[in-house]
């Protein structure tokens, strides 16, 4: 039987790995690449393994009827492979969309 893609379960899998790796992780240097909801779960896996990008959700204010706040999926990681994840997430969305 195979496994169903699980954003949950990749999110736990990548914060295990993290703390194992530097418990300390900083803040300081890592930027956020804002996941818009809808994204194909599969590009989402392929940009965290590819990349090596950690899936958080942050809060953010959304601009959408009775809504304020609202939990949303980043990746984050140093700021060049940020940048590079943004290219291959849009360049795979259209790809997908077009092939729909």
């Amino acid at each position: 039987m195979h496994k169903t893609l699980n954003l949950d379960d990749l999110i736990a899998k990548k914060t295990k790995e993290n703390v194992e790796k530097d418990p300390e992780l900083e803040l300081e240097d890592l930027y956020d690449l804002i996941i818009p909801p809808g994204t194909v779960v599969s590009i989402i896996y392929d940009i965290v393994e590819e990349f090596g990008l950690e899936p958080v959700t942050r809060k953010m204010p959304i601009s959408i009827a009775n809504s304020e706040e609202r939990e949303i999926l980043v990746l984050r990681g140093p700021l060049e492979k940020v940048q590079a994840a943004e290219e291959f997430l849009y360049k795979e969305m259209k790809a997908w969309v077009e092939n729909k």
